[in-house]
């Protein structure tokens, strides 16, 4: 057979030959390769595992659609929302006006802003989520982010639903200043009174999940969970040891080494979550 016969397929775009009958021209993301192990692995196969190598289990970043559709029963996701959109009270500017960057990012990703916020069933178990995307400015916590988190706590606590975060972001927004700074307490105090409701707040942890967002929400959880070899820290390894003039450890910063040293409940690979938090979800059901 030759190559023009041999049939590679794209999910929307086919293989395709040039004015050479023996050249076959490969769309791009066909193939996947590991960043851990090296492993090239057919895109659908990477997909079908959640993004998760197959051979070596390296966490490729996921986005807050492919989150939903892994976590949440079918036809039961309700977003909320939807509407909030970040304005520029700064007037901010870098490399480009903050309120174009607004615009050019949620074009490239869909997004309103780097959280989705929404309520679903988990095995027919009606639970408040938020999972941030990190493709919307490295999940960076602006005004929008602080304020549909702490909306979806508060719906939670008003309904008395269980509430689940997953976390993934660079920390505070620089292009809002303080105000980002802000949601750190605003969202911490939504927490606090879903706890005094007694209800169930999880703290999901993945890479990165740095700065203020680690600072706050992230490890306030009743149960907080990472997903392995995920990135979770404050400052930057760095800095840390320019500031007290020491070599860190090489796995400093990681799930592994803040389990070891207490700081997570559970390591949970991405392919058990669901199964995972469901089995939490009905004890504590059954426990109330």
């Amino acid at each position: 057979m030759s190559l023009s016969n041999w049939p590679l397929k794209k999910e929307n775009s086919q293989a395709y030959t040039t004015k050479n009958p023996r050249q076959v021209i490969i769309p791009d993301g066909l193939w996947i390769k590991c960043f851990d192990c090296g492993l090239l692995m057919y895109s659908k196969v990477l997909k079908r595992n959640l993004k998760v190598c197959p051979q070596c289990s390296y966490h490729f970043q996921a986005s807050s659609n492919e989150r939903i559709d892994q976590l949440i029963d079918q036809g039961s996701w309700t977003p909320m929302d939807v509407h909030l959109i970040s304005t520029d009270p700064l007037g901010f500017k870098d490399q480009k006006l903050y309120s174009q960057r607004l615009k050019d990012t949620a074009l490239k990703t869909g997004l309103q802003d780097a959280v989705q916020t929404g309520i679903g069933t988990m095995q027919g178990k009606k639970v408040c989520l938020g999972i941030m995307d990190f493709r919307f400015m490295g999940g960076s916590m602006g005004s929008v982010v602080g304020e549909k988190l702490t909306r979806l706590l508060e719906k939670a606590t008003q309904e008395k639903l269980p509430a689940i975060i997953l976390c993934a972001s660079g920390g505070a927004r620089m292009q809002e200043g303080m105000l980002s700074l802000m949601q750190m307490a605003k969202i911490s105090s939504a927490l606090e009174m879903h706890k005094k409701a007694n209800l169930l707040y999880i703290s999901v942890l993945t890479s990165p999940t740095t700065g203020g967002v680690t600072a706050s929400f992230a490890m306030l959880g009743d149960l907080i969970i990472a997903e392995p070899k995920a990135l979770i820290a404050f400052a930057g390894r760095r800095v840390i040891e320019q500031t007290i003039k020491e070599d860190l450890p090489d796995n400093f910063q990681s799930s592994e080494y803040l389990f070891e040293h207490g700081f997570l409940d559970l390591i949970v690979p991405r392919t058990q979550l669901r199964s995972k938090l469901i089995q939490i979800l009905s004890l504590h059901t059954h426990s109330n």
